[in-house]
């Protein structure tokens, strides 16, 4: 199947769910159908956003602009961004800063990650820069990461249909020495990272009205343990209690990824629904990554999202009840020789999720 063949496919099918939400018949929710990583900066952005449109995928996060300092973090090249996206009747609800899941050894931003000063410093400004010509182009939110460690995953196993899914078994995953940039790191010295850098960029946050979502640490390790003598503090639910206090402000909350927060519970299809309850009723969910584990805490796969531990209905019936008013997405699927790109997999997810949504709204 070619590109334009799958576009048209797939818009074909989706057409029937494009009717937002809001116009449903009876009880109405606040969050919204979205998605990320669209490619609104490429050759294929339109054929990409015509997609988006067609399946009712009404607010998106971009990719990101550019990974260092550049014109690409310009005002105005921002505010083009998001006029382009508004251009297809989709609104431009977040962009990622270059802060992202890739580990240290591969960021931009190593200093900050690292805690060295005074370099960090100046990494700092360039972030607060970037958060500041976000606000001015009329963007309301940015997601961030803060891993040193990137991803921990162990070999893949297969699943439905032959599909290949993203695993994670501690017992058998392999781990090399402490990253260079920063050695043996300890709970109190994360810690301190993420407090400088809070202490700096949400009050720039806050002038400028831009809603930092922070992604939690993806393949946690049961505390106290460290992983390749790295303790990432943001991997538990009890650290992302302790993040959202450290600068209390409407602008700083979570990118809650449901199936990371998944991974760090022992039993998700019982725990999960509480802990969104705690997040989403401070207000500190700023956007969902609405997907769905099998396992717990140490031994996870990541599934299709119709096949997992969770409950994606009663946890949709949870965001509800917390007034949760953000986009709801799909994040990883798995890998199929059949679909190389995934972009079919990710249609039958949104389609999933906005099947998910009618459900909510027809039980009032």
């Amino acid at each position: 199947m070619t590109r334009k063949q799958f576009f048209a496919a797939a818009s074909a099918a989706g057409m029937a769910a494009a009717t937002p939400p809001a116009q449903s018949r009876n009880g109405r929710v606040k969050f919204k159908v979205g998605t990320q990583h669209v490619p609104a900066t490429t050759p294929r952005s339109d054929d990409a956003l015509r997609l988006m449109a067609a399946l009712g995928v009404n607010h998106i996060c971009s990719g990101e602009p550019s990974m260092t300092p550049g014109p690409e973090w310009s005002v105005a090249s921002l505010t083009k961004l998001r006029e382009h996206v508004e251009s297809f009747g989709i609104q431009l609800a977040m962009v990622p800063l270059p802060l992202s899941s890739v580990p240290i050894s591969q960021s931009p931003y190593k200093a900050i990650l690292a805690g060295k000063a005074p370099e960090r410093d100046r990494e700092i400004d360039s972030i607060c820069e970037m958060i500041r010509n976000i606000g001015r182009a009329g963007i309301p939110a940015a997601k961030y990461n803060f891993t040193v460690l990137g991803w921990i995953r162990s070999e893949s196993t297969r699943g439905r249909g032959g599909a290949l899914y993203s695993t994670l078994n501690l017992k058998a995953a392999r781990q090399a020495g402490p990253p260079p940039e920063t050695g043996v790191m300890d709970a109190d010295r994360k810690w301190e990272t993420i407090t400088y850098f809070l202490d700096r960029v949400v009050p720039v946050a806050e002038e400028y009205k831009v809603r930092l979502a922070l992604h939690p640490f993806d393949g946690p390790v049961p505390p106290p343990h460290r992983w390749r003598g790295v303790t990432e503090v943001l991997g538990s639910v009890e650290g992302l209690k302790r993040f959202i206090t450290i600068r209390e402000s409407p602008y700083h909350g979570l990118n809650f990824c449901q199936g990371t927060v998944s991974e760090m519970l022992r039993e998700p299809g019982k725990e999960i629904y509480d802990v969104i309850r705690y997040f989403g009723s401070r207000g500190k969910i700023f956007n969902v990554h609405f997907r769905n584990i099998r396992g717990g805490l140490g031994n996870f796969q990541e599934t299709y999202i119709d096949e997992g531990d969770v409950d994606m209905l009663r946890a949709l019936h949870v965001y509800k009840e917390v007034g949760y008013d953000g986009m709801l997405m799909p994040d990883h699927v798995p890998s199929l020789s059949a679909d190389p790109d995934g972009s079919r997999q990710f249609a039958y997810t949104l389609g999933y999720i906005k099947a998910l949504i009618r459900a909510v709204e027809a039980e009032g």
